[in-house]
């Protein structure tokens, strides 16, 4: 089984910035990708970034310029800079690691955190 922790969340007021976290533990042997994604109240979950274990980037368009998603493949740690806040991007904030392996025999899955509430209000 894995965990995924996400730390990093708060209050912060717009313009602000803040960095999120997410360690993977477990007994883990590989991950293909780590991603983190926000759901607002009523809406959706949507992708934000991901990050593949070889530094490929992809990121939302309401995000590109602002965030930044980065990765530590040793420790299995995925950390998201978030600058420029502004009230819409309000949202409890998932991490998610994509393909993920216990062993060299077992098959891949996914795995979600339980979410960080950040909050971006004067």
């Amino acid at each position: 089984q894995v965990q995924l922790v996400e730390s990093g969340g708060g209050l912060v007021q717009p313009g602000g910035s803040l960095r999120l976290s997410c360690a993977a533990s477990g007994r883990i042997f590989s991950i293909d990708a780590m991603g983190w994604y926000r759901q607002a109240p009523g809406k959706q979950r949507d992708l934000v970034a991901e990050i593949t274990s070889g530094g490929s980037t992809n990121y939302a368009d309401f995000v590109k310029g602002r965030f930044t998603i980065s990765r530590d493949n040793a420790k299995n740690t995925v950390y998201l800079q978030m600058n420029s806040l502004n009230p819409e991007d309000t949202a409890v904030y998932y991490c998610k690691s994509d393909g993920t392996r216990t062993s060299v025999l077992t098959r891949k899955a996914a795995y979600w955190g339980q979410g960080t509430q950040v909050t971006v209000s004067s």
